[in-house]
């Protein structure tokens, strides 16, 4: 169970956090923001992209969208979000539930710059129903990701 892979994950790597779960859905931004009180800003969103035949993930502030333009940039290509089964498939988590943490398969993971304006963030933790509270700086620490600039704000 992927929420499980993020559990050991944690326990091995930064025993200090805590995943939390809650009884409403959270599988997209405006219901985890709900569900665990919170602005949809501060919900990390975690995006499933590849480039050719490469896969990466990219995570980022909840209310901004992938700049498809400085995302060609970056990447070296046309970006493209994997499919449902795809996602399932690479990252061991169900859309909804898609983190950097305990991934399936090792990914490259890139931290989108609009992360930065928050002191903690939620991402999700392997399940629709649950997220952690972390700082942008140790998830990036944790992840091994690389900062870019692929995103814009959409409001």
């Amino acid at each position: 169970m992927s929420l499980d892979t993020v559990r050991a994950f944690f326990a091995q790597h930064a025993p200090d956090i805590t995943v939390e779960e809650s009884e409403q859905s959270a599988a997209t931004v405006p219901l985890a923001a709900a569900a665990f009180g919170v602005t949809p800003s501060e919900i990390a969103k975690t995006l499933s992209l590849k480039v050719g035949e490469r896969v990466f993930l990219v995570v980022a502030s909840g209310t901004v969208r992938l700049d498809n333009k400085k995302a060609k940039a970056q990447f070296g290509g046309k970006v493209k979000m994997l499919n449902a089964e795809e996602v399932v498939a690479i990252t061991g988590h169900q859309v909804g539930g898609v983190c950097p943490f305990g991934l399936t398969t090792p990914l490259p993971v890139y931290c989108d710059l609009s992360l930065k304006a928050f002191a903690e963030v939620l991402p999700a933790a392997g399940s629709t129903h649950s997220a952690v509270r972390i700082a942008p700086q140790r998830m990036a620490e944790l992840t091994g990701a690389e900062w870019v600039d692929v995103c814009s704000d959409h409001s």
